[in-house]
């Protein structure tokens, strides 16, 4: 992933692509299908729970969509790490891509999430 987006709807509907990408060139093997699988769901529900999070009927909604996002961005890190090591290096590359895209998005969904679980303490 070349340019960072700072729109992160967009941005994290690039991310599911580009998981969807590197899954398809990824060999058929017992456990790349499972683990793909599980990849594809998560890196989605990234995008699609953000998605959710701004369309939140109360900040406790955001809060709560927004703490998913960081679940799910999450779990994508530990399928592209149980990848890694299960091909060959000839897809290291674009795993690392991911991975760091992944942990960028964590970050920023994480920074979201305590700001916005700070506002809603002292609402409380």
């Amino acid at each position: 992933m070349e340019e960072k987006k700072y729109d992160l709807e967009e941005r994290t509907l690039l991310f599911a692509i580009a998981v969807r990408n590197l899954v398809k060139i990824l060999p058929r093997t017992i456990s790349n299908i499972e683990d793909m699988k599980q990849i594809v769901r998560s890196s989605a529900s990234v995008g699609a729970n953000y998605i959710e999070a701004n369309e939140a009927l109360s900040k406790r909604d955001f809060v709560h969509r927004i703490k998913i996002c960081k679940k799910e961005a999450k779990e994508t890190i530990f399928w592209l790490r149980l990848l890694r090591p299960q091909n060959e290096s000839s897809f290291f590359g674009q795993i690392d891509d991911l991975l760091q895209e992944a942990k960028e998005l964590l970050l920023i969904l994480g920074s979201i999430y305590q700001k916005a679980s700070q506002s809603l303490e002292f609402r409380d």
